[in-house]
């Protein structure tokens, strides 16, 4: 009986990346919003308008 190593290391690969996956769309479903003010705070000073804060994370805009 053979050992078949390359495909053991496939799977650890895409366990590890499967794994890593998770853990950033957990990083931005409770970072989102303020990833997307910080955005929109340099947009707005690009393009010379005020910066408005909204009620919750991700909700400001350029006025």
């Amino acid at each position: 009986m053979r050992n078949n190593k390359k495909g053991q290391a496939l799977v650890e690969y895409v366990l590890i990346i499967a794994l890593i996956s998770v853990i950033v769309i957990g990083i931005i479903n409770t970072f989102g919003g303020y990833i997307k003010d910080s955005i929109t705070k340099t947009s707005c000073s690009i393009s010379d308008k005020e910066y408005v804060e909204g009620k919750n994370p991700g909700d400001g805009y350029c006025k």
